[in-house]
């Protein structure tokens, strides 16, 4: 019995700080920033989506300060957009104002204090899929301490499985709180008007379709199509320049077959089109394809132009003046066709 409450007066010890930080989080409204949460959203267009949300998610759960989040630039992407060019922040700052604090600027103390540098501020290296629990003994302590910190990368940093209350940060931050910049919407909704325009012919319905066919997600993949030893000679030099060597470290062995059995290898634009036809879709209904540059469009693209020639892209529904803005990162052309 005397080992018992020894053990739970040693656990309570260990975690009453934290059961206490919970609990103001969940029942009350803290009335003091714990320090500014710099986090830098790597990968695409949704990898990055993700990274926001699961940010706001934990700057709730330390009641901390969130800069608004930077975008890295990824070596496969090459993509310089930066935060306010893909959405709106003075709506998402101000559709988070009551449960999250979001800035623009760090304050001048905390700017001096790292010399006017944020990759100064100290980096603190969290693992992907992090529970909450993590954060409150880990990086909480750090954050007070120093009055800012930084997670760099933050794709896939915080666990999918979290209290009902910081998932409702992360609903906020997805359904509300993001929607894109008003270049983007202008284009998005004349785009739509004129897509609808074009499908006249079965009263303005049409399929959108979100193709991943291009060449970093086919080298990714390590599938095999029908291109052969020159196929795999430009899948291998892909994946070096894209990954560096993460395809040829010790152990790691590329089974093409496998991954076609397991699902693994994205579709084609014939297979794609194939998919539609098979759902009951013929060759007069209108189809919008919105993608990257596809790996060898000139012959991959052709049979599913064949099978529906009513196929329009962005490429095809705005004009080179319209678009040029959006050219500078490909986020911007992506979040066009994805609005």
């Amino acid at each position: 019995m005397v080992c018992c409450i020894s053990l739970s007066l040693s656990f309570l010890r260990r975690h009453i700080w934290l059961t206490t930080f919970l609990f103001y989080f969940i029942f009350s409204e803290l009335p003091k920033s714990s320090g500014f949460l710099i986090i830098e959203a790597n990968g695409g267009l949704n990898q990055q989506r993700l990274s926001i949300c699961d940010a706001v998610a934990v700057a709730g759960l330390l009641n901390a300060t969130l800069f608004i989040p930077i975008f890295h630039l990824n070596s496969v992407w090459r993509d310089s957009s930066k935060f306010g060019d893909i959405f709106d922040e003075d709506f998402f700052i101000n559709a988070l104002k009551s449960r999250v604090d979001v800035v623009k600027e760090l304050p001048e103390e905390i700017r001096q204090r790292f010399d006017n540098n944020i990759s100064n501020i100290v980096n603190l290296r969290v693992k992907a899929w992090s529970s909450p629990s993590h954060y409150l003994q880990k990086v909480l302590p750090k954050l007070v301490q120093m009055g800012a910190a930084r997670i760099a990368p933050f794709s896939n940093r915080l666990a999918q499985a979290v209290p009902a209350n910081v998932q409702k940060l992360r609903c906020l931050a997805n359904y509300e709180a993001l929607r894109f910049s008003e270049p983007i919407r202008m284009l998005a909704e004349n785009m739509v008007d004129r897509m609808v325009k074009n499908s006249s012919q079965s009263g303005g319905k049409y399929v959108s379709v979100h193709l991943r066919f291009e060449e970093d997600m086919v080298a990714f993949s390590c599938c095999e199509y029908d291109g052969g030893e020159e196929e795999k000679r430009e899948m291998d030099i892909a994946r070096e320049r894209s990954w560096r060597g993460k395809f040829r470290r010790r152990g790691r062995v590329i089974r093409p077959g496998v991954n076609r059995v397991d699902g693994k290898c994205p579709l084609t634009p014939l297979e794609v089109g194939m998919m539609l036809r098979g759902m009951g879709f013929d060759n007069t209904t209108s189809v919008f394809v919105a993608a990257g540059k596809i790996y060898k469009a000139e012959k991959y693209m052709a049979p599913l132009k064949q099978m529906f020639p009513r196929l329009e892209t962005k490429d095809t529904l705005a004009t080179p003046e319209e678009l040029a803005p959006f050219k500078v990162g490909c986020s911007g052309l992506h979040s066009v066709s994805s609005q």
